[in-house]
């Protein structure tokens, strides 16, 4: 996430209330989660795990709660409490914005666009032209719609991350300030649900088509024409490389990739990153060749074992 205008160093820590260590005047551009951080970007970390990988990022500046020395280049930001500092930050940057209609009067429709009954369109949205939006979808603010999209009844685009810290007192919410851009040519199924992400984009490319009933986790990227069934649910920040398809059922965990025209086989586990142009198949997950013929040889245990008893 992008600030509208450069600040500071100095009025960032004044935000949060923290002390710093930099210049004044360091410039801070946005702020991002570490795997979409850029040079200016705000990262936060509160890990002991992930001091060095945070210290060490593309990002400019690093939000951390303990006092340690600051890389070249870099500034920090000391916090008792980097996430709700984080959050903190989000709410001053992309405050929420109540809904005064059911299409807000900020939002962009493009011509030859068709919005039924019952559509919930937010603040600052963008759809392009030529697009059929259903009754009853939900299209929550800032998310953009390219030209020629469908987008089938009861479908949610821009639910908020599920992203929670474990704390005593129960489960803190990490505050989602990112978008969904849906490019040309994409097909979203009935009753699908697409979160935005955290800081950045939850983004579906150029003709891809999802069946019924997928669930799009934060910050995750779809390539092009990727292909996928009803009930597949997709954690939080996946790439998904172009001409991938997922059959029904399928399960991801996060922060992994799908190579370029893998093909994953119905109720199929997807636990690490796996190459594209092969079909996989089981959980834990392996080529669907080798899964099968493991499937085929344990059928083959009684057998074996009454001729060993024999």
């Amino acid at each position: 996430m992008k600030f509208q205008n450069p600040h500071t160093l100095k009025q960032i820590a004044e935000i949060i209330g923290s002390e710093y260590v930099g210049a004044d005047d360091f410039p801070v551009l946005g702020m991002n989660e570490i795997h979409v951080v850029e040079h200016g970007d705000i990262v936060f970390v509160d890990h002991p795990k992930y001091y060095d990988k945070a210290l060490s990022c593309k990002a400019s500046v690093v939000l951390i709660n303990k006092q340690v020395e600051c890389p070249e280049g870099k500034a920090l930001l000391i916090s008792e409490d980097p996430f709700s500092d984080f959050n903190t930050l989000t709410r001053h940057f992309k405050p929420f914005e109540k809904a005064l209609s059911a299409i807000a009067t900020s939002a962009k429709i493009g011509k030859e666009t068709i919005v039924q009954p019952n559509v919930f369109i937010g603040n600052n949205v963008e759809i392009g032209n030529h697009c059929l939006i259903h009754a009853n979808v939900v299209i929550n603010d800032n998310c953009r719609i390219g030209d020629n999209v469908i987008v089938q009844a009861g479908a949610v685009i821009g639910s908020d991350a599920f992203y929670y810290k474990n704390r005593p007192a129960g489960f803190d919410k990490l505050i989602s300030g990112g978008r969904v851009v849906i490019e040309d040519d994409v097909e979203i199924g009935a009753l699908c649900t697409i979160d935005k992400g955290v800081t950045g984009d939850t983004t579906i490319k150029k003709g891809s088509k999802l069946d019924n009933q997928v669930h799009v986790g934060h910050d995750t990227v779809i390539g092009r024409k990727c292909l996928i069934a009803s009930q597949t649910g997709i954690a939080g920040c996946v790439i998904i490389e172009d001409e991938v398809t997922l059959w029904g059922q399928v399960g991801t965990n996060s922060g992994i990739t799908i190579g370029k025209k893998a093909v994953i086989m119905g109720q199929t586990g997807v636990t690490k990153s796996v190459p594209g142009g092969k079909s996989y198949f089981g959980t834990p997950i392996e080529e669907s060749r080798e899964k099968l013929k493991q499937l085929a040889y344990v059928k083959k245990i009684p057998d074996i074992l009454k001729k060993i008893g024999e």
